[in-house]
């Protein structure tokens, strides 16, 4: 039996002519787009909200075009209340320092110790001399991050590598940005957070110190105004905040060889591979394989996530308690992607536009066929935990004879165009 399979890609949920992005007003009602308009339907929704709330989710925000399609609190949390973005909040550090050099405060090739002065680590002064504050944003500073990497005293900042040649997840590196900043611009970071970014796009939250650190906390819709922005390119409702294209260009794509999957820290999808924090390893493939090629995301411990697809124009955001993952949370990450694919119930559909390939027969017992129009350039077939399965293949079949019963996705990649389906293996 022949099928046309329209379940599950973002192709079949977003038309390909970008609506204009709303921005919320400061104060006021957020406009909202209903989850039917996009083809989703009530069971996939509630199927979504249950696995955030087993996973000991607290708030979950989707926006389409800047819309809020799906909203939900979890608990005794509220849309008032305040949580911590833990490494998350390192993204928007980011864009602060882009504002601070587009404003000629600083320039991200300077020597960090222009702003620390000399002796801020354990370095020779040679040593020290050479890292920027280019480093302090990719992570690769060459500091050792072995022993308390969130240690920003010079006794606990010692040598390991010359700059730019290793990368390593390191908080306090991180930290001393928010000393750069201050110096650089004469304010505190929060203030000049308030200043340049808060009180532009209506964010409300504060960096508090917590340890060696300094974490942003705010409420769910802070968050998603803040992936809102992120999507807009640092640009609110025609207002340029960040005010240099190049840099945010740069700090949403690799910044570097060694860990592709990592810009301006800011995580990246679709690339050769990724390393995890506290780890030299590199993993091959996709860190999220099931996001839309060029999402990029603010990822933070016990699963604290921006999400942003600029093709499609969704931003997600995911706050709450300890998801049992890792520091970063790609997996989780990936997995609620997974589930925002399968939430289309659209039966007897089919877009010549929006849907490239056809996938058959489904279910299937042996071999599974894809044929369209356009070249297929990969395929990737995951289970339903996310992790990739390896069968026998070509450009255009896949032998599942060996494979357990049970649903798969596979991915079609051809260029910048990419889908995923549904499969019933039985």
């Amino acid at each position: 039996m022949r099928h046309i399979l329209i379940l599950s890609i973002l192709q079949l949920f977003f038309i390909q002519t970008k609506a204009q992005t709303y921005f919320p007003p400061d104060n006021g009602t957020w406009q909202t787009m209903e989850p039917a308009d996009l083809g989703w339907c009530a069971p996939q929704i509630e199927e979504l909200y249950a696995y955030l709330g087993t996973t000991h989710s607290k708030a979950f925000i989707l926006l389409k075009d800047g819309k809020i399609v799906l909203e939900r609190y979890f608990g005794t949390f509220t849309q008032d209340s305040v949580w911590l973005w833990n490494s998350a909040g390192k993204t928007l550090t980011a864009l602060t320092v882009g504002i601070a050099q587009s404003e000629g405060h600083l320039s991200i090739t300077d020597t960090t110790s222009d702003y620390l002065g000399t002796g801020w680590t354990n370095l020779t002064a040679e040593q020290e001399s050479k890292i920027t504050i280019r480093h302090q944003l990719t992570m690769t500073s060459g500091l050792d991050d072995s022993e308390n990497a969130d240690c920003t005293d010079p006794a606990c900042l010692t040598y390991t590598a010359v700059p730019g040649t290793r990368w390593a997840y390191h908080n306090a590196p991180y930290t001393l940005l928010d000393a750069v900043i201050e110096d650089a611009t004469g304010q505190t970071l929060n203030a000049y957070v308030t200043q340049k970014i808060k009180t532009p796009t209506g964010m409300t939250g504060l960096y508090l110190p917590l340890g060696y650190n300094r974490i942003f906390a705010s409420n769910a819709r802070s968050m998603a105004r803040f992936g809102l922005l992120l999507m807009a390119g640092g640009v609110w409702n025609g207002n340029d905040l960040l005010g240099d294209p190049a840099y945010f260009q740069a700090m949403t794509n690799p910044s570097q060889n060694i860990n592709p999957s990592y810009g301006y820290l800011t995580w990246l999808t679709g690339q050769s591979s990724y390393m995890i924090p506290q780890s030299q390893i590199h993993i091959p493939g996709n860190s999220m394989p099931n996001s839309p090629i060029g999402t990029y995301a603010a990822l933070g411990k016990d699963g604290q996530l921006i999400n942003v697809d600029p093709e499609h124009q969704i931003v997600f955001i995911r706050m709450g308690n300890d998801d049992g993952n890792s520091l970063v949370s790609t997996q989780y990450n990936d997995t609620i992607w997974q589930k925002i694919n399968a939430l289309n119930c659209t039966a007897g559909l089919s877009n010549p536009i929006l849907q490239q390939f056809s996938v058959y027969p489904n279910p299937a017992k042996d071999i599974l066929l894809i044929t369209g129009e356009m070249p297929v350039e990969s395929l990737v077939l995951t289970n339903s935990c996310g992790q990739e399965i390896n069968v026998p293949q070509t450009k255009q079949s896949l032998e599942l004879g060996t494979l357990p019963a049970g649903l798969y996705f596979l991915q079609i990649t051809c260029g910048n165009h990419r889908e995923v389906h549904r499969i019933i293996h039985d």
